[in-house]
């Protein structure tokens, strides 16, 4: 019996399929998931490279990035082992130098002024000229000189006449005594005259000296070889023997010295060579102590330590050949105490200190890193010396040291054949080959 109601409408035999708008979000979330997975393939093959770089010479499989998990010692971290650039211990010598500031003397200055009196007439020389000794300067106007030195030689001519007529008349005097025709008191008078006149002789010719030689000074001649400065009186000029400033200034700038100062503390050992005869060098430096400007040789020391600073005055001595050093100049002066020979050396960038030590990042066969301890000695440039701790030929981390611990994997870069490598030789016949196959395809960045 059939209870449905004639109302009632009549139910599809399509009822239990999906609607149209359920299909449709099916086909959107199934787009979204392969749109999502191609940005995933995407980001893998461009940025993965990026972060996990080929491995170095002589690396295997067990050592590969990733293999180790985590990044503690051992391990290659998140990325892959650490890229550093490394250097090695080498022997070879190294000086130790004494550092002092200084400033270029002349060995010899002199400041010219006129003995005499009188007009300038003629300057013989360019401002700015090198003169040797001897060379004609200056000349100042001889004719009041001259005259001078006529009246000497007449004054010395007349007085001459005299003694020869006291002379005479004292030989006479002489006879007549004998005959006591005079009394011996007008003979006594008659020695004393020409004694007097013997005198007044040795005046003028002392007068006729001092004419000559204020000729001698009217033509100033260079006392020494040097460079001539700027002129300080023009010709025409009257000249004066009290001059403050005088008439020019000759300097001596071949050789030339520096005059610089060390420490009282430092002194015995150069004053211990100095005694022994030894020739110590001397450098001289601009004022950045970028350019060494010339070489020289130590020539004394003075005589007295200077008690408000503690220092010690050297003179060193520079041939100055091309003229690099010019009078009164500032110039770091570097002393050469001692040559060391056959030492070890690093490069100083590879040194790392703590507050209580001094260490070295060690590179190990298996491009691990070890940290040891070393000894300093002598530092010169960017050379340092190893007392301890290190043997020739040890290769050390220079840079990439701050993401370094004790036994961190390290990556050294590749270098093209031929080249002067990082590498370590410990990496065997393999890592020879990978280093030769890097220098054909260029260093990878």
């Amino acid at each position: 019996m059939d209870h449905t109601s004639p109302n009632q409408p009549e139910v599809s035999a399509s009822k239990s399929s999906p609607p149209p708008a359920a299909k449709s979000s099916g086909r959107g979330w199934f787009r979204l998931l392969l749109l999502l997975l191609a940005v995933a393939a995407g980001y893998y093959f461009w940025y993965a490279p990026k972060y996990h770089p080929a491995s170095p010479a002589g690396q295997t499989a067990e050592n590969t990035p990733g293999r180790a998990p985590g990044g503690g010692p051992g391990g290659h971290g998140a990325f892959g082992p650490t890229p550093v650039v490394a250097t090695k211990a080498r022997r070879g010598n190294i000086g130790v130098y004494l550092n002092g500031l200084g400033s270029v003397t002349p060995i010899y200055t002199v400041a010219i002024k006129s003995r005499v009196e009188g007009q300038l007439m003629q300057v013989f020389y360019k401002e700015g000229d090198t003169v040797h000794q001897g060379d004609p300067l200056i000349l100042i106007d001889e004719r009041p000189y001259r005259v001078a030195l006529e009246q000497a030689e007449g004054q010395l001519a007349r007085d001459r006449a005299l003694l020869d007529n006291a002379r005479v008349d004292l030989a006479r005097y002489q006879g007549l005594l004998a005959q006591r025709a005079i009394p011996e008191q007008q003979l006594s008078t008659q020695r004393a005259l020409v004694a007097q006149y013997e005198g007044t002789v040795k005046i003028d010719e002392g007068q006729i000296n001092a004419a000559k030689l204020n000729l001698t000074y009217c033509r100033i001649n260079a006392p020494i070889a040097g460079k001539i400065g700027l002129r300080l009186v023009d010709p025409g000029n009257i000249v004066n023997t009290n001059d403050a400033n005088g008439l020019l200034v000759i300097t001596q700038l071949e050789p030339i010295s520096v005059i610089f100062t060390i420490a009282e503390d430092q002194l015995q050992p150069v004053a211990r060579k100095m005694r022994a005869g030894q020739k110590l060098g001397v450098d001289a430096w601009d004022r950045e102590l970028k350019n060494k400007l010339a070489s020289g040789v130590l020539s004394t020391l003075d005589n007295q330590i200077d008690q408000t600073t503690g220092t010690l005055k050297l003179r060193a001595t520079f041939d100055n050949k091309n003229d690099t050093l010019y009078p009164n100049q500032f110039v770091n002066a570097r002393l050469l105490v001692e040559q060391k020979s056959g030492v070890t050396l690093l490069n100083t960038a590879a040194i790392q200190r703590t507050t209580t030590n001094t260490y070295v990042y060690v590179v190990n066969p298996d491009l691990t890193v070890s940290v040891r301890n070393v000894t300093l000695g002598t530092t010169e440039g960017e050379d340092s010396e190893i007392t301890s701790g290190l043997e020739p030929g040890d290769q050390v981390v220079m840079t990439g040291v701050d993401k370094l611990n004790e036994g961190s994997k390290i990556s050294l870069p590749a270098v093209p054949e031929g080249g002067r490598g990082m590498a370590p030789a410990a990496t065997g016949a393999a890592g020879k080959r990978a280093g030769k196959r890097g220098g054909k395809r260029g260093v990878a960045q």
